[in-house]
């Protein structure tokens, strides 16, 4: 897609640089942003409904006919609703609507728009438009309005590519609609450009500076909860994907078991498998859900939790196979409520070391505040990953939202402010030592200087006396010029002219005398000399 959008960009170039009086400087040919946004929306949008319409119609050739409509038009209308299910756009249906729709399909609009992105801040040359007059203050002054520029140029950029990519999802949320699904407006242009900004302002973000200079873009208070909140989830996420992996292994049989009865064939085998990988991020969500606590459900008056199992009819599909049975859960499985506290504990550690607290009662409160925003993370995330299948008992699938926010904010929430209080007061401690170190160091310097001295006891030349002439270090020679030998100086070398020869003795210097005073030598303007005479003159 980059090819693509880079013949977008040069063709028009080349054509206008032939005609007369147009100036063909890269600088001068620049494209406005709005207008670089709105052609990488277009383009995003036509490379993703093109890859989408090629995976349908390799399913509609090896599904059976009338399986996914009839003719061509049927499988553009069912690849832009794929695409719009990969936005998280909800489906009204007869007898309900669909909202438990894959995460995973979501990595196709992500890794386009970010490609995107990176051609429209490379299109429009967002680094060059920064304000070169930044205020005559404090360099941190400096360094927080080129941030709050930079931060500014971030969200237009964003906004550029969302404004015309979430209008193009709403025409192709038109045409995707038939007897049997309707999309919901609203949800296509909402999700289309919450999704767009967000990848958008990375995008650009990323063309600025490296990963770490991305981080440097917001505050340090900002950046510190922002790094807090990410290590949290992180964690807690790589704690739901070893539960699935877990209880897919335990529970290989039946999976294997419900694989065989479908009778898919290769194709089928293979659509169905990619299926399901589409569908492991949200089991990995919800093996976060069960780890914080709340668990999760599939379908009304049902739960997936630590503190037991209570489940109902499941849909066939393989990975459905390694939920648990209904009953109570070992003693053991609690054990995984102590990661929420141990994410916290890191997130914590993390936030006092990015951004210390002066005060010993700040720094727990902002652990605090890091945790709160893990369980507001959390609970987007639960939102996203479940939702209803139809109407009736499947109307309920996937873990409470409100369920799973609070309790990851007060578990992540008070280990954070824990460990966070911790940290703070190491951090002062050891900075409230650091006066005394700086106090001791003149005493160890001395110490130093006396044992080198001893150590050079009886090493000393008997002779003491410097050596006659200029002798310069390399230092010297790379900074000062060459001095001219002076008459007056003694000959180093009149050793070699034989024993009878005396050496020359240079005879004392008569002492200065002070009733004369140079005053043509006034040392390059740096002597002042002063009349005392002058009083009298008046």
């Amino acid at each position: 897609m980059t090819a693509l959008l880079d013949q977008l960009k040069t063709a028009p170039r080349s054509v206008l640089g032939k005609l007369p009086g147009v100036n063909g400087d890269d600088d001068d040919s620049r494209r406005p942003l709005p207008v670089s946004g709105m052609l990488a929306a277009a383009c995003t949008l036509g490379v993703g409904l093109a890859v989408l319409t090629t995976l349908t119609l390799v399913g509609w050739m090896a599904a059976p006919r009338g399986a996914l409509g009839q003719g061509l038009p049927a499988v553009f209308r069912t690849a832009a609703q794929l695409w719009l299910a990969a936005h998280q756009t909800g489906f009204a249906i007869p007898g309900g609507h669909v909202g438990l729709l894959p995460l995973g399909l979501m990595v196709l609009p992500a890794f386009l728009l970010y490609r995107a992105g990176r051609w429209m801040a490379r299109d429009a040359d967002l680094r060059v438009r920064l304000p070169e007059r930044l205020p005559k203050n404090s360099p941190r002054e400096k360094a927080n309005a080129r941030r709050r520029a930079q931060l500014l140029l971030v969200v237009q950029a964003g906004v550029s590519l969302a404004a015309p990519y979430a209008l193009l999802a709403g025409l192709i949320a038109l045409v995707a609609q038939n007897d049997v699904t309707q999309p919901f407006i609203g949800d296509a242009l909402l999700s289309h450009f919450l999704l767009a900004f967000l990848v958008g302002a990375l995008a650009t973000a990323r063309t600025i500076g490296s990963w770490a200079t991305m981080l440097r873009l917001l505050p340090e208070r900002v950046r510190a909860l922002t790094v807090g909140t990410a290590v949290a989830t992180l964690i807690m996420l790589a704690g739901g994907l070893i539960m699935v992996l877990a209880a897919v292994v335990f529970n290989l049989g039946e999976v294997r078991a419900l694989s065989s009865q479908l009778s898919t064939g290769f194709v089928g085998g293979v659509l169905l498998f990619l299926l399901q990988g589409l569908y492991l991020p949200n089991a990995v969500i919800w093996g976060m859900s069960y780890i914080s606590g709340p668990g999760f459900a599939f379908g009304t008056g049902t739960l997936i939790a630590p503190t037991g199992v209570q489940m109902g009819m499941v849909p066939s599909l393989p990975l459905l196979g390694a939920l648990p049975d209904s009953g109570p859960v070992p003693s053991v499985m609690m054990a995984v409520v102590a990661l929420p506290f141990a994410a916290g504990a890191v997130a914590g550690v993390m936030v006092a070391r990015i951004a210390p607290s002066h005060s010993y009662e700040a720094a727990p409160l902002w652990g605090f505040f890091s945790g709160v925003c893990t369980g507001l993370l959390a609970g987007v995330l639960a939102g996203l990953s479940g939702g209803p299948l139809r109407g009736g008992r499947l109307s309920v699938v996937g873990p409470s939202v409100w369920e799973v926010a609070l309790s990851v904010a007060l578990e992540v929430g008070v280990a954070a402010g824990i460990s966070a209080g911790l940290a703070n007061w190491l951090l002062l401690s050891r900075k409230a030592r650091a006066p005394l170190d700086r106090a001791a160091a003149p005493v160890r310097k001395v110490g130093a200087a006396l044992s080198r001295a001893a150590g050079r006891v009886g090493l000393a030349e008997s002779d003491a006396r410097p050596l006659p002439g200029h002798w310069m270090d390399a230092t010297e020679a790379d900074t000062q010029p060459i001095p001219v030998i002076r008459d007056d100086w003694q000959d180093e070398h009149a050793s070699a002219a034989g024993p009878d020869t005396a050496p020359h003795v240079r005879p004392p210097a008569p002492p200065p005398r002070k009733d004369i005073v140079d005053e043509s030598d006034d040392r390059g303007g740096h002597v002042i000399y002063v009349d005392p005479y002058a009083w009298d003159r008046d």
